[in-house]
C-alpha cells in the first residue's frame, strides 16, 4: 500500500489545469483566472481626499486658529479644480480630486465655516488625509495574478481596473457513480436488507460547496458490465468520475476491472489510512480521472477531502501548493490511534479562551482576553457511521506511528468547507 502521502502526490501528479474560457465578470465568481488581471490606470488615479473637510496649504495651519478664505468646493466625480493660494481653502468631500495648491485636508470636525471664512482649530501634516496618487497600485501593475480564486474583492478590484470579461480556468465536469445492488433512491422504499443511495448526494454537495456544478449522479448494480458502460461513457464527456463502493477485493467488488477494461491506468489502489484503506485513481487520456472511494461514508467523505477536491482544485487552475488547505491545532480531547496507518478523526472546531500567560511566555505578550481555533474531536462508531461527521467541520491527521496525542497536544487540521 501507499502512503497517504505518496498517494496524494501520485494524484496531483497527474493532474493539470483544464482548458481555459472567457467569461463575463458576473459569472466569473469563485473561478480561478487563467492570465494576469493588469491596472489599466493608477489606483487612485489622483491624489484624492480620504475624509470631508478643506483643501489646505499645511504651511498656513503651523499657527492655530487661523482663519483663511474659502475659494470653492470639490465634491467626488467633480472636475473642478480651484487652486489653493497661500491664505485660502477649499470645501472638499470624500473620494474628490485634491485640487492644485493643497497638500493636505484638514477634516470638518476641526473647522468652523462663517461668511466665506473657515476657522481652523488643528494643525495638519503635509499629506494628511489624502490618498496618494497609485498609493495601491500603478498603471500596468498585476492586481490579480493567475491562479487566483475570483471572490467579492477580486471582482470589485478586476472592475476597478476596466475589466469587464476575465480569462478563466474552466471548471472540471464530474460523474458521481455509487454502485451497489442495495441501493436506493431517497424517495424509494428500502426493505431491511436494503439502504438509501446517501454518498452521492454527499459528494454531490461537497462539490457544489467548491462551484462544480456540472454534475450527474447515477446508481449502478453490482455489475461488471454495467459499471464498465457507464465507465466508458462518462470518459467521454466528463472530466473526473467518482465511483463509491466496489473498490476493495471482494466478490462482487467490480470498479478497479472496469477501469482497466474502459482504458484508463491505475496508479493508486490502497492506501495505508483509516479509514479509506481501498481507495483507488486511475488516469485516462485527455486529463480524465477516476477515483474509486469506499462505499462506507465517513471514508468516502475523507478521501473525498484527502483526494478528489484537491484534484479538482488543481483541474480548476489551482496552484498545487494551494489544492489542500490545512491548519495546526490544538485538540480539546485526548485521542488514541493503532499507529500502524495514519488515521483521519472527524473534528468540530470551537473558539475557546486562550489559556493566560501562553503568549507571555512566547513572545513577552499578555494574551489576556484572547480566543482561539481548537479542534473537538469526534470518535465515530466505523467508517459507517453517518451521524457523526455531520457535526464535524473538517477532519485531524494523526500520523502512522502515533498511539497517543495528549489533551492540548497539536495535529494538522483539514477543513471541510469554509471555517464557521
Amino acid at each position: 500500500m501507499l502512503t497517504p502521502h505518496d498517494a496524494y502526490t501520485a494524484i496531483i501528479g497527474h493532474t493539470r489545469p483544464l482548458g481555459t474560457c472567457v467569461r463575463r465578470l458576473g459569472d466569473a465568481f469563485a473561478y480561478r483566472l487563467a492570465a494576469d488581471v493588469r491596472a489599466d490606470r493608477d489606483l487612485p488615479p489622483a491624489d484624492r481626499s480620504a475624509m470631508d473637510g478643506y483643501a489646505v496649504r499645511s504651511s498656513d495651519l503651523e499657527d492655530v486658529p487661523i482663519a483663511l478664505s474659502l475659494i470653492g468646493e470639490v465634491a467626488a466625480g467633480n472636475p473642478a479644480r480651484p487652486k489653493v493660494l497661500p491664505g485660502t481653502c477649499v470645501r472638499i468631500l470624500t473620494g474628490a480630486n485634491v485640487p492644485p495648491g493643497a497638500d493636505a485636508v484638514a477634516v470638518v470636525e476641526s473647522t468652523r465655516e462663517n461668511n466665506g471664512t473657515v476657522t481652523f482649530h488643528a494643525s495638519v501634516k503635509p499629506g494628511e488625509n489624502i490618498l496618494k496618487q497609485a498609493e495601491d497600485c500603478g498603471k500596468g501593475s498585476v492586481v490579480l495574478g493567475r491562479g487566483t480564486l475570483l471572490g467579492a474583492a477580486g471582482i470589485a478590484v478586476s472592475v476597478a481596473v476596466g475589466n469587464d470579461r476575465c480569462k478563466v480556468y474552466r471548471r472540471p465536469r464530474v460523474a458521481v457513480l455509487s454502485t451497489g445492488s442495495e441501493l436506493r433512491r431517497a424517495g424509494e422504499r428500502v426493505a431491511v436488507y436494503q439502504m438509501r443511495d446517501s454518498n452521492a448526494p454527499m459528494l454531490d454537495a461537497a462539490l457544489r460547496s467548491r462551484h462544480i456544478a456540472d454534475v450527474s449522479c447515477l446508481v449502478l448494480p453490482d455489475d461488471l458490465r454495467s459499471i464498465t458502460r457507464a465507465v466508458k461513457r462518462f470518459l467521454r464527456t466528463r472530466d473526473a468520475i467518482i465511483i463509491t463502493g466496489g473498490v476493495s477485493v471482494g466478490k462482487y467488488d467490480f470498479v478497479e476491472q472496469a477501469v482497466v477494461a474502459s482504458g484508463a491506468t491505475v496508479h493508486v489502489h490502497g492506501v495505508a489510512m483509516k479509514p479509506g484503506k481501498p481507495t483507488l485513481y486511475a488516469a485516462a487520456t485527455a486529463n480524465r480521472h477516476i477515483f474509486g472511494l469506499p462505499g462506507n461514508p465517513l471514508a468516502a467523505l475523507v478521501c473525498m477531502h484527502e483526494f478528489v477536491l484537491p484534484a479538482l482544485e488543481r483541474l480548476s487552475g489551482a496552484a498545487v501548493e494551494n489544492c489542500r488547505p490545512a491548519m495546526n491545532l490544538e485538540v480539546a480531547s485526548a485521542l488514541t490511534s493503532k499507529g500502524d496507518r495514519q488515521r483521519f478523526v472527524p473534528a468540530r472546531l470551537e473558539c475557546r479562551d486562550a489559556p493566560m500567560g501562553r503568549l507571555r511566555r512566547a513572545t513577552g505578550t499578555s494574551l489576556h482576553g484572547q480566543r482561539e481555533l481548537v479542534a473537538v474531536p469526534l470518535e465515530a462508531k466505523s467508517s459507517a457511521d453517518l451521524v457523526t461527521p455531520a457535526h464535524a467541520d473538517g477532519h485531524l491527521v494523526i500520523p502512522a506511528g502515533v498511539r497517543e496525542v495528549a489533551e492540548g497536544g497539536r495535529l494538522e487540521f483539514r477543513p471541510w468547507g469554509s471555517i464557521p
